[in-house]
Formats: structure tokens, sequence, C-alpha cells
């Protein structure tokens, strides 16, 4: 018996109307895009592991895919070294290739690459896959798009204001309520410091960000077994635990935050860009959120995440500033900002609140009937004149019995279908039904395409 056919856990086909939902997604946001001037760049789906590792910190590195060497990967190991049975030490000797785990890292290396054909500040958006070897659940895929939006060689806090201004536009046209969130990475600095444990900024950073996640109780626990002192922990309580708008949050922080000017410093960025957004009439809520850390190291200055208000599902869009990723690359001093939309999530989302405008999920608008071959001859001229409209139309190809034909027009949702037969013929003239109301009229090629321009 032949082997049932499927698919890796954590990845997806999509369906036509699926696709026609997606592209609508891709669509709007790419619209966006170019309203504010970024260009579009494409990247390899594989980097080398050079480019990939001890950029997302020790649980990011864990979720790459790596890609086997081809060829005879075993030569140059030891006996000794294949029978350690040491994973992470062996798949570095097999594989020197990885599937991105994100757009911004490989961004930052093309940056690099083509630095002397790029125009600084470069405001870029990439809409392409991405792959983490993640454990698949609601919401979570092993395979997902993101469409990226970055400007690279430019400090001002204004490309942050206008990031948030293209989240609260794509949300907007989505219909979509949102909740944008945002934090700064000097803050949490700036925090850690003032508990005394500056040097367990990561671990803090990691674990506070998997609050709504996991509960207080267990951030707890993760920050005690990071070696936290229980001092540190007890008075970062009320400061992840702090509630009021954003005015009393910031001015709060103003205080506890004085004797770190790292700390200052972020309140400041966090103060200006609220503020500049306060003037710009945004669509929804901006709310200045301490327990929002966002895991990827190479965060150092406003972070972001946008959550659903309507659903219940993680971050939909994420993002912030880095102050000098493409050092590693060996072009220091250049910082950017960035944001990335979740297109897997974003569609489960409008899916679950039937959002999907009718015109952006509905395929071909009109059938013809095929009745003969003198028929479908006629069919094809008026098919050519309704294309050329910008009427998606089609023919039913073979000459099967209308039972059968009408059925397809169904099983496919085309709202009308062209009847040509020999009293059509003779008059030059089309039988338009509708195929919800089962209303008919008979049109000349012009009047058909009238009617569904």
């Amino acid at each position: 018996m032949a082997q049932k056919p499927c698919i890796p856990k954590g990845t997806r086909d999509f369906s036509p109307v699926e696709m026609a939902k997606r592209n609508y997604i891709f669509n709007t946001i790419r619209d966006v895009y170019h309203l504010y001037g970024f260009q579009q760049i494409e990247t390899p789906a594989m980097e080398t592991l050079g480019t990939l590792m001890g950029k997302y910190g020790e649980e990011g590195d864990k979720l790459l895919f790596k890609i086997q060497n081809s060829g005879d990967y075993f030569s140059g190991l030891t006996d000794e070294e294949l029978l350690s049975r040491n994973a992470a030490k062996l798949a570095c000797k097999f594989c020197e290739k990885g599937l991105r785990y994100d757009l911004t890292v490989p961004f930052a290396r093309y940056v690099v690459m083509h630095r002397e054909e790029i125009t600084f500040p470069f405001k870029r958006y990439q809409i392409q896959p991405v792959w983490r070897a993640d454990r698949p659940q609601k919401g979570r895929y092993r395979e997902f798009y993101q469409c990226d939006a970055d400007v690279v060689g430019s400090d001002s806090l204004l490309n942050e204001v206008e990031l948030m201004q293209i989240v609260d536009t794509v949300f907007s046209r989505f219909g979509v309520r949102v909740c944008i969130k945002i934090n700064n990475r000097k803050i949490l600095t700036g925090i850690a410091e003032i508990i005394g444990e500056a040097d367990k900024i990561v671990d803090i950073t990691v674990a506070i960000d998997k609050l709504d996640k996991i509960g207080l109780e267990n951030v707890n626990a993760e920050l005690c077994e990071k070696g936290i002192s229980q001092e540190a922990i007890e008075r970062l309580q009320p400061i992840i635990l702090l509630s009021g708008n954003n005015e009393e949050k910031l001015a709060t922080l103003k205080e506890v935050l004085a004797a770190s000017p790292t700390g200052i410093k972020g309140v400041e960025e966090t103060e200006y860009i609220l503020s500049t957004l306060k003037s710009q009439q945004m669509n929804n809520p901006i709310e200045l959120d301490l327990t929002l850390a966002r895991g990827l190291n190479y965060y150092t200055g406003a972070i972001f995440e946008v959550k659903a208000l309507d659903v219940q599902i993680g971050s939909i869009t994420g993002g912030g500033r880095y102050d000098n990723l493409t050092g590693v690359f060996g072009l220091s001093g250049v910082s950017g900002v960035g944001i990335s939309f979740g297109a897997d999530r974003i569609f489960d989302v409008l899916n679950q609140l039937d959002l999907y405008p009718k015109e952006a999920v509905n395929g071909t608008r009109l059938l013809f009937i095929n009745f003969g071959e003198r028929e479908a001859a006629f069919a094809m001229q008026v098919l050519r004149q309704v294309r050329a409209a910008g009427i998606r139309a089609e023919l039913f190809p073979d000459s099967s019995k209308m039972k059968k034909q009408m059925s397809y027009a169904n099983a496919k949702a085309i709202p009308f279908v062209a009847l040509v037969g020999e009293n059509e013929l003779n008059e030059g003239k089309v039988t338009l039904k509708n195929m919800e109301s089962g209303e008919q009229q008979l049109l000349s090629p012009e009047e058909l395409v009238e009617r569904l321009g």
C-alpha cells in the first residue's frame, strides 16, 4: 500500500481561496509600505550559519533549521566525534547553511554587502517566508511569512513614529482593532541597574517577555533559576506591574530611574514617540507596557508589539530599534529600526473575524457555458472584450452537460453565467444569468461589459 502523503508539522497548504485571502493581506501591507516610500528587496531562503548564529540569543539559535551539507559530510570527522553523539557539535560539522530565522539579520547582511549601491537612510520592505524549529501550536508555525519594513542609516525617532503610523494604517484598512504596545530596551536596562542586576539584563528581558504566556509566578521562578537574587526580584515586581495611563507611567519611571542615565534616556525617547503620535490622530490605542521585552538580543531602543483586541492570539506585529546590527558584518555605526507583520497570524485573525472584502477573495466573476464548437468560438470573441475591460472571466473548456457546468460555477462561487445558444448566436448577443437571484438578461457584448464593469 502506498504511503499516505503528508506535510511537516507546523506547515500548511493553501487553497485558491486561502491564497486570495493571503494576497489581500500582502497587497494591503505592500500598498501602505509604498505610501511611506519603502522599496522592496528579497534575500535567499538560506544563509550561511556564520550570518545567522549568535544574532538571536541562545534560545533563538536553538530554533534555527540547519541544512545538511551535500556530499561526504563525514569526511574530516573522527570516530570519537561520531560516537560522542553531541548533536550540537556534529551539526556544526555537518551544516554550513541554515534557513533564515527572520528577515532582519539577512537585511543587515544585505546592507553591508551592498552599501556602495545604497542611499541612506535606506527604507526597505521585504515579504518572504522564514523558518523556525519551534513547537507547532495554535498561531505558531514552523514556516510562516513576515512582512518587514526597516529604516537604516538614521537615528531620528521620527522613524519610530512613522512605523507606528504604518501599523495603525494597515490594521485600520483590515478593520482589525488592535492595541500597539511600546517599551524601550534602555528602560529595561535602567531597571536592571537599579535593582542591582545590570549584568543580568538579557535573562531579565527574556523572562519578563513571557509574562502574558506563563504568568508572574513562573516568570519569577525563571528569574530565580537564572541566579537573580530574591531581593532584586521583589524590587522588580512593582515596576513590571506598573499601572496607569502612559503619562502616569512615564512620570513614575522618571522618579524610579532617576539614578540611571540609560533608563532616563529610554524614558525620554518613549515620551517623544508617544507625544508625537498623540498629535497624529491614531485610530488604535498605543500603550506603554513595561512587560514588553521582545527576546531578541539585537534591540537597543524602542520596541513594539501589536495585539488584536477581538481575538485570542499572540503578537501579530513586532519590531524595534537596533543600533549596531550591521557591526557584526563589518559595518559599524549604522542604526536601524523596523517592524514585522506576522502575515500568518493576521490571516487567522481576519478569518476568525470574517473581515475579508468579497472583491478581495472572489475569483472568476463570469463563466461562459460551452454549448458546442460554434457557440464557444463566439464566446471566445466576447471573452476577449470582457477581459480587456478587466473583468475576470472564463469559458468552460468542454461542452459537457449543462448541470455539470452550472455545478462548476456554484463550486467556484462564480456570481454570473453567460449562455450562448443558437438564438443568442443569431442575434450576436449573450444571456447573462445572475446565479444568486436567477434573473436573466439578453445583452450585447458591449452591454455585458457595462453591466459587469
